[in-house]
């Protein structure tokens, strides 16, 4: 597996997120998914990014399960903090305040079965904190050995230019897919390439839309998150799967899946953007993996942009309460 940089810290060109083996995605098989978890150190994935609001909790408990006895040197473990949740999978808040940053990474490390944690990444923007406090407590964090890098998720430029001024941020994690495209539009990306910060591409295949394989929103089991998002209903996901036909189309003549076509287009991107696919199955993750060595042509990549541009996708990403956490 080639290897790319989140500022100083080297990890995987692909990276594995693991929230659907808790969470979100319908039916769960822990076996299964800590196979998963072992296959993709074995192929040389050592991104391995999880959260406490996975589960809550059970997530990191997961990992921690699947790299017990592994040589620390192997593997680097993303986890986050920041997002409360409450009873219902609607209730949830943000909180950033320092003593809540400094008890959040000890409960993460204990779950984790970890000595320290190699990228702490800030989940979601906490608005009745200054930035400038929840990155004075990660620096903190680092400097008792902690955690050795510092990530955010989903900010925008001028909160990321704020923290970065306090501490060396590493990467920024937001959502990004063919897609998705809201990090080129607000310039998150741009800044992240002149500033020397990693990005890591979460939901790099539209939560499972652009693998082509959902064609019926009554496919989707009772539990499945996306029967609640928006480009998941009605008109909005005859629209979008129209645009997934001509993915498909294009892929099949480079005789790759929808779904490395859709990740071969964002390690094209930039040097600095590290997409991390989720699936809880071996067998996407072999799917997966083989595109860290495909290249697009540019005539590929134009023709890809003509038939999915930017803001092609119809729909908001997230239901109305979740967009309103975005620090957009």
């Amino acid at each position: 597996m080639q290897t790319r940089k989140l500022a100083s810290l080297e990890v995987s060109a692909l990276g594995l997120g693991c929230m659907g083996m808790s969470e979100f995605y319908g039916n769960r098989d822990e076996a299964e998914a800590l196979r998963t978890l072992d296959l993709a150190l074995e192929l040389g994935v050592t991104l391995l990014d999880t959260a406490d609001a996975y589960g809550p909790f059970t997530n990191e408990e997961l990992v921690g399960r699947a790299l017990r006895g592994k040589p620390r040197d192997k593997f680097v473990l993303a986890t986050k903090f920041g997002i409360v949740r409450g009873p219902r999978p609607e209730d949830r808040a943000t909180n950033g305040k320092p003593d809540y940053v400094k008890s959040s990474v000890e409960g993460s490390l204990r779950r984790l079965g970890l000595d320290y944690i190699d990228l702490y990444q800030y989940h979601r923007v906490d608005p009745a904190t200054p930035i400038e406090d929840t990155v004075g407590a990660l620096a903190e964090l680092v400097r008792a050995g902690k955690v050795r890098h510092i990530g955010l998720s989903e900010v925008n430029v001028t909160t990321l230019r704020k923290a970065h001024a306090i501490h060396p941020i590493s990467s920024v994690q937001s959502e990004y897919s063919l897609w998705t495209r809201d990090p080129e539009a607000d310039g998150v990306l741009e800044a992240c390439g002149s500033l020397g910060i990693g990005f890591l591409a979460y939901s790099p295949l539209g939560r499972g839309f652009l693998t082509g394989q959902l064609r019926r929103f009554e496919d989707f089991e009772a539990g499945d998150y996306r029967r609640n998002s928006p480009r998941f209903q009605g008109e909005n996901f005859e629209k979008n799967l129209e645009l997934v036909r001509h993915v498909e189309k294009l892929s099949a003549a480079r005789q790759l899946t929808s779904s490395q076509l859709a990740l071969a287009w964002l390690l094209c991107k930039a040097p600095h953007v590290v997409p991390i696919p989720g699936t809880k199955r071996r067998q996407y993750l072999q799917e997966n993996v083989k595109v860290a060595d495909v290249r697009l042509s540019q005539q590929e990549l134009s023709e890809i942009d003509a038939v999915f541009p930017l803001g092609a996708a119809s729909g908001a990403r997230y239901p109305a309460v979740m967009m309103a956490s975005l620090s957009r």
